[in-house]
């Protein structure tokens, strides 16, 4: 499909990929809940289904309220994170170079030209 992430494109449309890879594509800022949903896709009960598990595990840390919002950003201090963030940049690269590799025209040279 085209437009996605290379971590739902690696591993699917979960809602717990796509929860993880939004604030993964979204690194600078920080956002809540109702942000999340609306711009991952997930309806809101599928969405707290697996955010709590998510937060229990130290995937995000909270960063500000605002009212009764609260705002979310993935913890960097946490190892899976770490991790999952080196995994997108890791198939990024494999991804890049793949493209590259693909649109390569190879030159042709003195040698490889039939003279008639």
């Amino acid at each position: 499909m085209e437009g996605e992430t290379i971590l739902v494109e690696t591993f699917g449309h979960s809602p717990v990929i796509r929860i993880i890879d939004f604030f993964v594509d979204n690194p600078l800022s920080d956002y809540s809940k109702e942000e999340v949903i609306k711009h991952s896709g997930i309806s809101k009960v599928t969405f707290y289904k697996y955010f709590g598990l998510l937060e229990k595990n130290g995937i995000f840390k909270v960063t500000r309220k605002v009212g009764r919002a609260t705002f979310y950003t993935l913890d960097e201090r946490n190892e899976v994170v770490k991790a999952l963030k080196s995994l997108s940049w890791t198939l990024g690269i494999r991804a890049m170079e793949k493209a590259i590799e693909e649109s390569s025209v190879s030159v042709p040279t003195r040698r490889s030209i039939k003279h008639r």
